[in-house]
């Protein structure tokens, strides 16, 4: 009545890869953190150390939630608002009278812009020229020149900016002066 598992025919578990590479892919400069992450734990530089550190973990923890880091650019809007509040700490410690700190944030200061050098991203005289251009077309088409609208069609698919290396913060600047002076 019952068979022994042993004598079982295995049914093609052999033909089945039991292991997955199709798991997310990371952003180009977070191999290149990963990367400088060893280097700096040989050289022993502690400043690179910290910030290549606090970089990847805070992508990590994105990945937790529901907007993961997936893409070059939202590494550069996280690297920005790193110097910023790097520089703001500048200006806190420099009114505290605490050169040693300042000092150190002034490094993480420098260490993200050159990261933040690495992603490629269009210039602003391009970005200027798309916006203008989509600004023309939504009044031909009778809308309202306002900047949520003129902001869903640049980024929407198949958009003008659409899959483009420009900076949401950066067209919306942009986009309002466009819109304001139209």
């Amino acid at each position: 009545m019952l068979q022994s598992l042993r004598l079982t025919p295995r049914l093609g578990l052999r033909l089945v890869r039991w292991n997955s590479t199709g798991g997310p892919t990371l952003p180009p400069l977070i191999a290149t953190l990963r990367t400088d992450l060893k280097t700096a734990m040989r050289a022993k530089d502690t400043a690179r150390l910290n910030v290549v550190r606090a970089l990847i973990s805070e992508t990590n923890n994105a990945a937790k939630t529901n907007s993961p880091i997936e893409t070059d650019l939202q590494l550069l809007s996280l690297i920005r608002k790193r110097i910023a509040a790097s520089k703001e700490a500048v200006k806190e410690f420099e009114a505290e009278n605490r050169p040693d700190l300042k000092e150190s944030e002034e490094k993480q200061v420098t260490i993200l812009e050159e990261y933040g050098a690495q992603v490629e991203t269009m210039s602003l005289d391009d970005i200027k020229v798309i916006v203008s251009e989509e600004l023309a077309k939504l009044k031909e088409s009778g809308k309202k020149a306002e900047v949520g609208p003129l902001l869903k069609s640049l980024f929407a698919p198949g958009g003008a900016l659409d899959g483009k290396p420009a900076e949401r913060a950066e067209v919306a600047k942009i986009a309002k002066e466009a819109v304001a002076s139209a």
